[in-house]
């Protein structure tokens, strides 16, 4: 409730606003386009802050929602209330046609592709006989309740407010919850969210429709305002327009797309008033004003206005702990000690010439450690990733309960209880170690978007947040739950990995170099954390170069040399096998 406290004092200022005494109509027409710029940046806030999904082209989708109400409330006599759900729709589905597209590129493609469509629907909009051409639509009708008629920019004000405040208070709501935290995973990568079950392109394609149908939204309130359109609003100088809207409220803060707008679109209405009586007979200068002012904007708050204010204010106290007596169905348990739980068969990986895994052969069985060493280069992690699908096997196969899995990508193994940490750490730094960790039970929840933008997912969501607090609270960072996950050391943040794979609650936890950067004590209780899961009926293959830490806890031992295995049995043996010494050992051994 404290969160939906400021929202509820936000709406109730700006229904005032109309209200005040000598408030210029003028005032009133800009904060009408303020809103509608934000309801277009809360959308690119999405996309582009959260998803890392950079898009140019959603002034395009303005004009989808703008022309669809056009010709549906001029042409065919629709009231434009029963077009709102048309607009929406027709939005959505472009951003599905193309998105499918656009979401599967990456780099510098992606922003490019979008520039590339962003300009291709411009010209079809100035070029389209029923669109009327660059000329567009006119006697647009305005919005209406009963008899009453928002024909002025004060009227139709509340409108764009409610639609403006209800579209953030969606948002927020799939931000905070299970596909959220998908989506907020995206940023960093996708293999990391992969191996716990996100699928990428689904997930990308969501924000992309959210974002389309939320700048849909703005072109029909656009349309009905002026009750006119054409092309010019809709081209690619308005996508870029937004985007930098985005980026300078502070892309990734839903508030910060208002926040933008309001700077922008007042910055420029202020430039563009003033500045030619400074400057009589200048010409555009306050363009370059305009981009001079956003530049030193941004130089003084690199990452947005919004997160730089939030800075000034009392950092708030520790979230609250979540309910840990709310548990999660447990996932089918692994066969009983002495049964193979992961095959591996002359497993084999090349990189063109360079042979990373060379028919490599060993198992894993029920209620077992096993560690996987060797030197740097030996082929170790790239095993890892053709166990969990991260890579595919060149030959050989990889088997688990007897089903062979190497040609399964890594969102199948993880169904089948198989979760893993990284060699290099694979957090997303500015989320909390709750939210890294809740994102390993992606798989145990079944609330989709529709449910958490309509909050009512809770019952769901309570329950996985429940499970990741119990796994912190095992690994032993309860204290650190809220604490931004990149404000950790590198010991800790192996620890938080190993507190998210748990979240999967797997019969085979793959560790890569979990003691990496822990001290003595810590790698005591990591090991006594280890013992515990296999005497509860877990598995764990672990890579690991701390020889000490391996002898002492491995009940098995496999060595890998330039990709080729030359050992396999017990820390006994291990110690005492000529090629081991001679290869990773060292004589002094």
């Amino acid at each position: 409730m404290q969160t939906r406290l400021p929202i509820l004092f936000f709406a109730l200022v700006m229904a005032a606003i109309p209200f005040v005494p000598g408030m210029p109509p003028f005032w009133i027409v800009l904060l009408d386009n303020i809103g509608l710029a934000a309801l277009v940046a809360m959308g690119l806030v999405l996309l582009t802050g959260v998803g890392g999904l950079t898009s140019f082209g959603q002034a395009a989708f303005v004009g989808f929602g703008a022309y669809t109400t056009a010709v549906l409330s001029t042409a065919y006599g629709l009231s434009p209330w029963l077009t709102l759900p048309l607009s929406l729709l027709v939005s959505g589905l472009f951003s599905v046609l193309l998105g499918l597209i656009t979401v599967r590129l990456s780099g510098h493609y992606l922003p490019l592709g979008t520039l590339a469509w962003g300009l291709g629907l411009f010209y079809l909009f100035s070029k389209l006989e029923f669109l009327g051409r660059n000329d567009g639509i006119s006697a647009i009708p305005p919005l209406s309740i009963g008899s009453f008629k928002m024909l002025d920019p004060g009227s139709i004000y509340y409108a764009v407010w409610a639609a403006v405040i209800l579209s953030a208070l969606v948002t927020m709501n799939l931000l905070d919850s299970r596909t959220g935290r998908a989506i907020r995973a995206l940023r960093r990568g996708h293999v990391a969210a992969e191996a716990f079950g996100v699928h990428t392109p689904r997930a990308k394609l969501l924000v992309f429709i959210h974002a389309a149908v939320l700048a849909g939204l703005s072109g029909w309130l656009y349309a009905h305002m002026q009750r006119a359109v054409n092309p010019t609003p809709f081209g690619a100088q308005a996508g870029i327009e937004y985007l930098f809207i985005a980026v300078v409220g502070g892309a990734g803060y839903v508030w910060g797309g208002v926040l933008g707008a309001a700077i922008v679109v007042i910055l420029k209405e202020v430039l563009q008033s003033y500045l030619p009586l400074i400057l009589p007979g200048s010409g555009q200068v306050e363009t370059i004003v305009f981009g001079i002012m956003l530049v030193a904007l941004l130089q003084l708050a690199p990452g947005g206005v919004w997160p730089w204010l939030m800075s000034f204010l009392p950092q708030k106290a520790n979230g609250k702990k979540p309910d840990t007596s709310l548990t999660l169905p447990a996932r089918a348990r692994a066969p009983g000690q002495g049964n193979v739980l992961l095959q591996v068969e002359k497993a084999r990986k090349q990189f063109g010439g360079v042979i990373a895994v060379n028919n490599v052969s060993f198992d894993v069985q029920a209620r077992e450690i096993v560690a996987l060493i060797g030197p740097n280069g030996a082929g170790k992690s790239t095993t890892f990733n053709l166990i969990t699908g991260v890579l595919s096997a060149t030959s050989g196969s990889i088997s688990v309960l007897g089903r062979k899995v190497d040609k399964a990508p890594p969102q199948e193994i993880v169904k089948l209880g198989i979760s893993r940490t990284f060699q290099h750490v694979k957090l997303v730094p500015d989320m909390t170690v709750f939210e890294n960790v809740a994102i390993g039970a992606h798989l145990r929840g079944h609330s989709g978007p529709v449910s958490s933008m309509l909050r009512l997912d809770r019952a769901d969501e309570a329950k996985l947040l429940a499970e990741a607090a119990r796994q912190i609270e095992r690994v032993g960072l309860a204290d650190q739950m809220h604490q931004l996950a990149g404000s950790l050391s590198l010991g800790q943040q192996r620890i938080v990995e190993i507190a998210r794979a748990l979240c999967v609650d797997p019969m085979l936890l793959l560790l890569d170099e979990p003691a990496a950067g822990l001290r003595h004590m810590e790698k005591q209780r990591l090991a006594a954390l280890l013992r515990e899961l296999r005497d509860g009926g877990m598995s764990v293959l672990l890579v690991e170069h701390d020889m000490g830490f391996v002898m002492n806890l491995a009940d098995r031992i496999v060595v890998l040399d330039f990709g080729t295995k030359i050992a396999e049995g017990t820390p006994a043996t291990i110690k005492t096998n000529p090629e081991v010494i001679k290869a990773y050992l060292g004589v002094a051994a």
